[in-house]
């Protein structure tokens, strides 16, 4: 089941051979995997691996094709309002109203959870303050930044405390800044003690933020530990970073051919990623750059992370992981 490491907590989603067909295509494909209580657990993979619509399905709005889903306790694989009041949801897109103000929505998404007045207002003035909207609590959602949607859409989700958290690419199309502040935010409410679950294909977030994190690639589950036991496998390698004046096109053939026992791979913006066992050695590498008509404009030690981990088991190179955030209108990384 994919359980967690050190067993200590109980189990609140247990996932069993999920699966889930569009016609003939396989969106989820006999997923399997297990959350504790407290835990933050992550879905890592590219744009259209799977990861929403398994979600949409732990949260009731798919019905699986096959295989079952517990959570707290409960089965909830064919009728899941039994525990809709345990699962806060912040879905991709904002489900609020831009006519209502951000405390209009807030009151809103209390009273729909059957919060009393008071103690929803209350809470939603809570909320305000505490995501830094305070400020722009008495003006309609559909003036606020997209930054600013996102944490009150974060908001709604928790307005009345669930345990479980569902998060679905929470800081997709967002400002770094803005980014930073939802980690953070996401960060402490964990630390809190809720149980989170997020998706996201930007892999910097998913090793800052999670403890264990699944890697989920065509509806397929191809990994799931911790990240300290998937960031073992790199630990002692060394990676240098060509950054080149023109695409190198055929260099990391010409890499390889000459040097067997480095790794050559491309990276965003004209550079090469060179990778070995040992400390790599610069000056054959620069060398040959120059005997294929190319140029080095920098030379730096890459610190491995997670993101070596995820292409060495998926397959998919980080460059097309980074061609997503474009896509989605990311604004800059950190």
């Amino acid at each position: 089941m994919g359980l967690p490491a050190d067993g200590s907590a109980p189990i609140v989603i247990a996932v069993r051979d999920l699966a889930k067909r569009f016609g003939e295509v396989r969106a989820v494909d006999g997923v399997t995997f297990s959350v504790a209580r407290g835990e933050l657990f992550g879905f890592l993979g590219p744009n259209g691996a799977g990861k929403t619509t398994t979600m949409n399905m732990l949260i009731g709005l798919a019905r699986p094709g096959s295989g079952s889903i517990e959570i707290g306790g409960i089965d909830c694989t064919r009728d899941p309002k039994p525990v809709q009041h345990l699962m806060g949801i912040v879905p991709d897109e904002s489900n609020l109203y831009p006519e209502l103000t951000g405390f209009g929505n807030l009151c809103f998404c209390g009273a729909l959870y059957g919060m009393g007045r008071r103690d929803r207002e209350a809470r939603a003035r809570e909320l305000l303050a505490l995501f830094g909207l305070a400020e722009a609590g008495e003006r309609k959602l559909g003036g606020y930044s997209k930054g600013m949607k996102r944490r009150l859409t974060i908001a709604a989700g928790i307005i009345h405390a669930p345990p479980i958290l569902f998060l679905d690419e929470p800081t997709t199309g967002i400002d770094v800044a803005s980014a930073r502040q939802i980690r953070q935010l996401i960060a402490d409410l964990s630390a809190q003690g809720t149980t989170v679950f997020l998706t996201t294909h930007y892999i910097e977030e998913a090793e800052r933020l999670c403890r264990r994190i699944a890697f989920i690639v065509r509806g397929r589950i191809v990994r799931i530990d911790t990240v300290a036991n998937l960031l073992d496998r790199v630990r002692d390698r060394y990676i240098m970073e060509f950054a080149l004046s023109a695409p190198g096109a055929g260099l990391c053939e010409a890499v390889t051919a000459r040097f067997p026992h480095l790794r050559c791979y491309a990276a965003a913006g004209n550079r090469i990623r060179v990778e070995s066992a040992e400390p790599v050695r610069v000056g054959p590498v620069l060398r040959l750059v120059e005997e294929s008509g190319g140029e080095v404009l920098e030379a730096r030690r890459i610190t491995p992370s997670l993101e070596e981990v995820f292409v060495e088991i998926t397959g998919i190179e980080s460059e097309a992981m980074r061609h997503e955030k474009e896509r989605n209108g990311r604004g800059g990384g950190e």
